[in-house]
């Protein structure tokens, strides 16, 4: 995997829990989220049409990508803001969100034949054992949350495996723009009918709302979105959730630096460790995906589906 496409989808991924907290500062989750794709979703659906990238979709593809982008936007953006929203720290929330490794692991396997290496085991727990250095701390401080928000995180990182999977799993090329169009146009739906259910859609007049909403469609939309898709067809499920164990380091550094959050020699340590399981997994000498034993063709003989299935 190229170094520099691994570094900027760890930045820009790790910017969404950043942005997360920049704008639940000021607004509800739902309202955040229905301003970050609202406007985008109707550029991108303009760009699209001019583009004429609908042109060879049928309408069950259409409904593949949207279930796609309920599952790895809707679902799982909204947990993880809820969750930031109710009190949990973004450096927490990163850490349940960095357990994502271990469960498409596990599943990775039976479900798409993509089979993990006992080394490739080795880096995921050392992963795991990174992250929960640098957050055990932090969760401890804040024990006055109710134990049942961090359920909340959890659930989404179960929605965006699934997103993964079924991604992998289907035939259809779809180009990344068009298949980004359709992701985000199932979140403004999604979102915009919330916010106008509880009354949260008038957005407030504070600037550092609206500033959060340009951080998070730049560097989380279209730089950790798009790059984890990216990515994932590059160097496989299991290399491109390796580097998932990066981000609650990387989130830690970041709340340090923006909201004075303390960055103690644990952190470091947790940091050092994360780093180690990436190259112990990007190392390990067995391919990231075999051959199907019995039926169906081989991942590496099919183009995957989702915005990353036309090579550029």
């Amino acid at each position: 995997m190229n170094l520099l496409l691994a570094a900027a989808f760890v930045l820009c991924w790790s910017s969404g829990f950043v942005g997360a907290k920049l704008g639940t500062g000021s607004a509800d989750a739902v309202t955040l989220l229905m301003w970050r794709f609202l406007p985008l979703a109707l550029v991108l659906a303009a760009v699209t049409a001019a583009r004429a990238g609908w042109r060879g979709l049928t309408p069950r593809d259409v409904g593949r990508q949207a279930v796609i982008g309920l599952l790895s936007q809707s679902g799982y953006l909204l947990t993880v803001y809820y969750a930031i929203q109710l009190g949990v720290s973004s450096g927490t929330t990163a850490l349940i969100d960095g357990t994502q490794p271990l469960v498409a692991g596990a599943l990775a396997g039976p479900l798409l034949r993509q089979y993990v290496s006992g080394r490739q085991w080795l880096g995921l727990c050392l992963g795991l054992a990174g992250v929960v250095t640098v957050t055990t701390a932090d969760a401890a401080a804040n024990s006055t949350v109710a134990w049942w928000t961090y359920l909340i995180p959890f659930a989404g990182m179960l929605s965006l495996v699934a997103a993964t999977f079924l991604d992998q799993r289907s035939r259809t090329r779809v180009t990344p723009w068009t298949a980004l169009t359709i992701h985000c146009a199932t979140s403004a739906v999604v979102f915009t009918a919330a916010a106008a259910a509880f009354g949260a859609a008038t957005p407030p007049p504070a600037g550092s709302f609206w500033f959060a909403i340009g951080w998070l469609v730049i560097l989380s939309t279209f730089g950790g979105y798009g790059l984890y898709w990216l990515v994932l067809q590059r160097s496989g499920v299991t290399r491109v959730n390796t580097l998932m164990f990066l981000m609650a380091p990387v989130t830690a550094v970041w709340g340090a630096a923006m909201f004075d959050e303390p960055f103690t020699g644990q952190t470091a340590v947790g940091l050092a460790i994360a780093l180690a399981a990436v190259a112990v997994v990007h190392r390990a000498g067995r391919p990231d995906s075999a051959p199907a034993a019995t039926g169906g063709p081989s991942p590496r003989r099919r183009s995957p589906a989702g915005p990353v299935a036309a090579r550029r």
